[in-house]
């Protein structure tokens, strides 16, 4: 076959030409100048969402947005409610006798003078039980790509919107959901690995107490163990530039939690590796502080996941509308069976031996939540999926548009983006997939908040 203009670009390859297209071998410290180059790129990248301060910044929200998405009220009342109370929030306006504009903050003291003063058949603040604790939600799948951060990030944005006092937990050592809410971690002990340590370190020194008790030599806490028996999650935590949104970050050093883990689980054959976060959450009064915990994990089962899903109470599983993210996704919940099964298992014959309460893990609602949906290309698939799958795949599609592109351009979110930046039609369709996602979400959190109080009413009589 002869090579021509149109054959395609691998045929006629000239081997001499190809080798002297090539540089020298890459050695390790090839991978250092890349990771330099990268880093450099990030930092550029996420420096053009900085203010003068060299902080990220929230936007400020106009009247049509609140009246519309925040608070329900007419725009009309909306003003006529703000001239008879100047001591509240007035806004900014960028030209005389333009629209308004206020912070989240502001929106957030409006939304509570509506609940007190307003009409007392709308709900202006989000169900939330008192007495009852938070609800910890993890978002999960061992494949990449899925839109797993993506989808977190925007839930947390979605629900902070609505009133809730979120706190974001990046347990993934990649780090991207902590630079979408302009975290800043050093090293290992500003994530959750300190209370995973300190988890262990707390058993060991119980454990220590019954050697003593029985007269053996108790074992030795090291370094890291006695630093981390002084940390708690408060000393974690980060505000965002989401005034409402706090942040437990990650970075690289995190990994190393995933070979650590299994070295004290030897050495402490009866530590409960799988609720260490969960019980420093509570014990730290986390689920008290916040509405909302949500939990980004890492694309692998591995030691934190395993934490994560553990500590859930809700399970969201992003996926594609495709074979491959549904197989995967398949594997995925087959081998969530297999492990907590085998965890069950296990503590049960020494439970049963024992005479005591038996382990069960449990979850208020596991959804599948398809990410990335092309209409015009993925509807019969998406069917497919939903009829084998059925209520545990949620209805509502994350369709991909130009405003989620070009949020993810600018490392931001789409509620971060200013609707002038497109117009209003283009922004109210762009963050509709994510607005119907949150309320997917939102049904399971207020249906799951009242089956407790249901449950906790009937214990009570």
């Amino acid at each position: 076959m002869s090579i021509t203009e149109d054959s395609p670009p691998y045929m006629g390859i000239a081997p001499d030409s190809a080798a002297d297209e090539l540089s020298a071998p890459t050695t390790t410290d090839g991978f250092a100048a890349l990771s330099k180059a990268c880093a450099k790129g990030r930092n550029d990248l996420i420096g053009r969402g900085l203010d003068a301060s060299g902080q990220k910044s929230l936007r400020r929200f106009s009247t049509w947005e609140i009246t519309r998405y925040l608070i329900p009220v007419a725009p009309a009342h909306f003003r006529r409610v703000l001239r008879q109370n100047p001591d509240l929030p007035q806004g900014m306006t960028e030209t005389d006798g333009g629209a308004k504009w206020f912070t989240l903050d502001e929106v957030l003291r409006l939304r509570a003078h509506f609940a007190s003063e307003g009409s007392k058949t709308k709900d202006y603040l989000p169900y939330r039980p008192k007495g009852l604790p938070a609800k910890i939600v993890a978002v999960a799948n061992f494949k990449g790509g899925v839109g797993k951060t993506s989808t977190a990030a925007h839930l947390a944005m979605s629900a902070a919107l609505d009133g809730y006092r979120v706190l974001v937990v990046d347990l993934d050592s990649q780090g991207s959901m902590t630079s979408i809410f302009g975290g800043r971690v050093d090293d290992e002990w500003a994530t959750v690995f300190p209370l995973l340590a300190r988890h262990y370190g707390e058993h060991l020194r119980e454990d220590n107490r019954r050697r003593m008790d029985r007269g053996e030599a108790p074992q030795a806490l090291d370094e890291t163990l006695d630093e981390a028996l002084k940390i708690g999650a408060s000393d974690l935590v980060q505000k965002t530039h989401w005034p409402n949104i706090d942040l437990i970050g990650a970075q690289l050093d995190l990994y190393w939690a995933e070979f650590q883990i299994p070295v004290w689980r030897m050495q402490g054959r009866g530590w409960k590796l799988w609720e260490a976060l969960g019980d420093r959450l509570e014990a730290d009064g986390v689920l008290d502080t916040y509405d909302i915990v949500i939990l980004d994990t890492p694309p692998a089962l591995g030691y934190l996941t395993i934490n994560a899903l553990a500590a859930a109470d809700i399970l969201l599983v992003p996926l594609g509308a495709s074979f491959l993210e549904f197989d995967s996704t398949g594997r995925f919940f087959d081998m969530l069976h297999a492990t907590f099964s085998s965890i069950e298992e296990t503590e049960n014959m020494a439970a049963r031996a024992l005479g005591l309460a038996e382990t069960r893990f449990e979850w208020d609602a596991v959804r599948a939540v398809i990410t990335r949906y092309d209409g015009s290309q993925q509807v019969e698939m998406a069917a497919l999926m939903q009829a084998y799958m059925g209520g545990a795949l949620s209805p509502w599609r994350q369709d991909y548009t130009a405003l989620i592109g070009q949020a993810g351009e600018q490392v931001a979110g789409i509620y971060e983006a200013d609707y002038r930046d497109f117009n209003r039609e283009t922004y109210a369709r762009g963050r509709a997939a994510f607005d119907a996602t949150y309320a997917g979400l939102k049904r399971l959190l207020v249906g799951s908040w009242r089956r407790d109080e249901r449950a906790q009413a009937q214990a009570a009589e």
